[in-house]
């Protein structure tokens, strides 16, 4: 008697799916909770980059190297963003149209905007993309994902930080009256 047994054949998977163990009205859940973020990402982002492109005046320095850095973490989100979806099973963003469909922080394609209403526009959008973070993270609990809702608490505390930067450097002109 052989102890070896012949290998059974499987279901062959689908071009991209992901092997999960959550049902899949959670996949399509959780995936488009976190697809709309990654919109969202790619929007504040941009906002970001482009306010510091264009900032200017007496405190452009500490602005421009502030909105630099925190367009460098809210890009950083992104991929990790995106491959959450892929790793559960589930296909993200595909285009900039995409994007521009989902997206719920609005752009801003002023020729000049003011350098603390910059800060004060970016400092709402962070308000905003918090809590889209803690709808989402509802969405996730929903399902017991805990790995993807352990990801937003991070990416919640890293926007709450910026909100709170944006803030601070926003109001200290009002306060010295410059």
């Amino acid at each position: 008697m052989s102890k070896v047994r012949m290998l059974q054949p499987q279901k062959k998977a689908a071009a991209l799916e992901t092997p999960t163990d959550l049902k899949a009205d959670a996949v399509a859940a959780i995936s488009k909770a976190l697809n709309t973020l990654v919109a969202d990402t790619f929007a504040l982002y941009l906002k970001t980059k482009n306010f510091h492109w264009h900032v200017s005046g007496p405190h452009f320095r500490d602005y421009h190297l502030l909105l630099d850095k925190q367009a460098d973490q809210i890009f950083a989100m992104t991929d990790a963003m995106a491959e959450r979806v892929r790793k559960i099973g589930g296909t993200t963003i595909r285009s900039i149209g995409q994007v521009s469909r989902l997206q719920r922080i609005d752009d801003n394609d002023a020729d000049f905007v003011p350098p603390l209403e910059m800060l004060r526009e970016l400092l709402e959008d962070n308000k905003t993309f918090a809590a889209n973070m803690r709808a989402a993270h509802k969405i996730c609990d929903d399902h017991e994902d805990v790995a993807t809702a352990s990801m937003i608490e991070v990416w919640i505390d890293e926007t709450e930080r910026r909100t709170w930067f944006l803030f601070e450097a926003s109001r200290g002109a009002d306060r010295t009256g410059h």
